[in-house]
């Protein structure tokens, strides 16, 4: 029944007898299978574009599904076209090709025989004899048997460089010259298209022959190490002299050769240069044209709403505080009175400050005080749960960024928003929280669809770390010196019997925490090995705090780790915590992709953002699940090759394929937690890098409890952790630009 490969697949030919499910936006299909030995197969895989009737030549292997028992899983596939007549008039009838059903099939067929597609192809007009079939449909009918043949010349062409699924991904977005583009510069793969980087491009092209000292190739090397920069250590730019020796020595080449591809690029205005002016000289740094136009964005939007703002006057301002004074019994801290001022009297104000430092305290006040104006306030933060956390505390709603914005569709790489310059928010005032999680590419967008005239208000931690994504706004913006910025420092009566908060304070300020006070608020259990450390995690988890608290804190609890790797890393702990927490058990689904198995109750995050993914929230749908949400697995469902996960209130739906999105989340590292608060945080102390072992690492991560931290491990990891006040270095032209704008 079936051949083996030279590599080690098997072979299937035969034809499609029916097509049980299919997935249009990623190819997943399952299909009835009849092979030439007259066997039916259930064969599973990706394979888009498939109609009943079509023949195929499938490579892969057998698997077996413990439900729905042995399956042919695909890797590859041909599709040919059928040559007899029988076998054209089915497919013919199948409605594989628009325009043409049954009817009008048996006709075509009893007419022209093995000949059709020929004449489909290449006569069109030959059809208009059979009645029925106009001019226009006979084109039609041409027009989409072209893109069919379209699409199987793309299969063919580059089933030998990438998977089905990208090949769908290439296809829909150069259509029928997706072949001739690619041969043409394979370099373009990566910078257009979702999901291949500098290295398969790379691949394909030495494949295809291309000189690796070629302009093309040096070229998109160039881009490459300015994303790759950009996505791992969060740059948007990086210095002239930096960017040429990393791409030499990653392309191979020389440093000569790198300058002339950076030379061509900033002709082609794909690349852009801005020069810096330092105690050492003059210094040039180098951005793709995204990151460029993000931060002139940025730096242009902001000047203008500064400058644009009806500012009230002193009195008024103190006309204003002290009604809210009278009215609510408070007592406005000094600091406090700058802040709410501040935001009156400018477009643009910044807010930072520790926990407890009463910064919700001016949000309400300001919130009041706009009221009485009769502007209208929008509240939002970059993640859910920040939008959350803020709409509790404010008792007003709170969107995240996207949704304020309206986010639409996507381009395969980044958000499209319905609100923008064209199309401006009518809010007269945006208050945004957890602003240092913002990156450049979202600050821009958000700064685009402010009207003129609007006030902004950006509250942050900027000790905290800096946004998982490239830029470093919250802290470019206060050290321009260009905007009103207020730090609050006083922490206020009832915050100040929180020893989290006043832990996270020694901590800010290189002081170590108190670990030896019995306080029902911030525990540390000290643990010498790493193993002993991961154990006694497990136990909190699974044991000593359902005891003590009851069973319903399992829920609330979240493990955060420096590191994902080593026994205190969120890799082992997942692991474990899952068999502690989830542990199998019979009518409990489950599913495993790769090295992670999935159960129904497990705790998973969404690892990058897909501005693509359903939501479904009672009668309401949208798009856009993000990096970082955290959400329960409801169901797996075999039949369906579907996991459906409860993110806070909506409902998400994953196809088998889609599940690389997903890893578990009993564990998360202290950069996905940003912008979260749980009820409980449990950090382990441990070797971990010591690039990792930062004081601003240990600030956010004690500063996401609310009730209760419980550090486990070494005391004297918690002092090399306050000791080390190292933070990542970014590079970014933000500040340089807002700093030439307020000269």
């Amino acid at each position: 029944m079936d051949e083996r490969e030279p590599d080690g697949a098997e072979r299937l030919t035969g034809s499609v007898e029916s097509v049980i499910y299919t997935n249009e936006e990623n190819g997943y299909t399952i299909l009835d299978f009849g092979t030439d030995q007259n066997e039916l197969v259930t064969v599973v895989g990706t394979l888009p574009y498939v109609a009943e009737g079509d023949e195929l030549t499938v490579f892969g292997k057998w698997v077996h599904n413990p439900k729905y028992g042995r399956q042919f899983q695909v890797e590859q596939f041909e599709k040919r076209l059928p040559s007899d007549e029988a076998a054209i008039l089915r497919y013919l009838s199948s409605g594989a090709v628009k325009g043409i059903g049954p009817k009008k099939a048996q006709k075509l067929v009893e007419l022209f025989g093995e000949d059709t597609f020929e004449v489909i192809q290449n006569h069109p007009d030959w059809m208009t004899q059979i009645p029925g079939i106009s001019r226009r449909m006979a084109e039609e009918i041409s027009a989409e048997f072209a893109r069919q043949a379209g699409i199987r010349t793309a299969m063919m062409f580059f089933r030998d460089f990438f998977g089905a699924a990208l090949t769908v991904r290439i296809y829909k977005a150069w259509g029928n010259a997706a072949v001739d583009m690619a041969r043409e510069n394979p370099y373009r793969l990566c910078e257009e298209i979702e999901g291949i980087g500098f290295e398969k491009a790379d691949s394909m092209a030495e494949k295809l022959g291309f000189d690796r000292n070629g302009p093309a190739r040096v070229q998109s090397g160039i881009l490459y190490v300015l994303s790759y920069n950009g996505a791992l250590n969060g740059h948007t730019c990086l210095p002239s002299e930096r960017l040429i020796e990393a791409a030499a020595a990653m392309l191979e080449v020389t440093p000569a050769e790198v300058e002339e591809g950076v030379d061509a690029l900033l002709r082609a205005q794909k690349l852009r240069r801005i020069h810096v002016r330092t105690e050492e000289g003059e210094r040039s740094y180098l951005f793709d044209r995204y990151s460029y136009d993000c931060e002139r964005v940025i730096a242009d939007k902001l000047v203008v709403l500064d400058r644009s703002c009806v500012r009230i006057e002193t009195r008024d301002v103190n006309h204003f505080i002290a009604r809210e004074e009278r009215s609510s019994g408070i007592d406005y801290a000094e600091l406090q009175k700058v802040a709410i001022a501040g935001a009156l009297e400018n477009g643009v104000m910044i807010l930072t400050g520790g926990p407890g430092t009463g910064k919700t305290t001016v949000v309400r006040t300001l919130m009041r005080i706009f009221a009485s104006m009769d502007l209208r306030v929008a509240l939002a933060a970059p993640t859910g749960r920040a939008a959350k956390r803020m709409s509790e505390a404010t008792c007003a709603e709170t969107k995240t960024v996207h949704r304020l914005l309206e986010m639409n569709y996507s381009d395969g790489k980044r958000a499209q928003f319905a609100r923008n310059e064209h199309n401006l928010l009518e809010e007269d005032v945006i208050i945004v929280d957890e602003t240092s999680m913002m990156d450049s590419a979202l600050m821009a967008a958000l700064l685009k669809a402010i009207k003129p005239g609007a006030r902004l208000v950006l509250i942050g931690d900027a000790d905290q770390l800096p946004s998982v994504g490239a830029g470093n706004v919250l802290r470019d913006l206060i050290a321009c010196g260009r905007f009103a910025t207020v730090k609050l420092t006083e922490v206020f009566r009832q915050a100040q019997n929180s020893l989290i908060v006043t832990n996270a304070h020694a901590i800010d300020r290189g002081e170590m925490p108190r670990l030896d006070v019995k306080n029902n608020d911030f525990f540390f259990l000290p643990r010498k090995t790493d193993r002993d450390i991961a154990f006694t995690v497990a136990d909190l988890c699974r044991n000593r705090l359902p005891r003590s608290y009851g069973a319903e804190i399992v829920g609330n609890i979240q493990v955060i780790s420096p590191s994902r790797k080593g026994e205190g890393g969120t890799e082992h702990l997942n692991r474990l915590l899952q068999e502690t927490l989830n542990p199998p058990r019979p009518g409990k689904r489950e599913h495993k992709v790769r090295d992670l198995l999935l159960r129904e109750g497990d705790r998973v995050m969404q690892i990058r953002n897909n501005y693509d993914l359903m939501w479904e929230r009672g009668e309401e749908t949208g798009c856009g699940v993000f990096n970082g949400d955290i959400g329960i697995i409801e169901n797996i469902s075999p039949k369906d090759h579907s996991v459906e996960v409860l993110f806070d209130d909506r409902h998400v739906t994953y196809d088998f394929t889609g599940l690389d999105e997903l890893e578990l989340a009993y564990a998360v590292t202290v950069h996905k937690s940003q912008g979260s608060e749980y009820p409980v945080v449990i950090l382990p102390l441990y070797n971990a890098p010591p690039m990792l072992l930062t004081r601003n690492l240990l600030y956010t991560a004690v500063t996401r409890a609310q009730r209760m931290v419980i550090l486990v491990g070494r005391e004297e990891i918690a002092a090399e952790m306050v000791r080390n006040n190292r933070q990542s270095m970014r590079y970014t032209g933000l500040c340089a630009r807002l700093t030439v704008k307020g000269e």
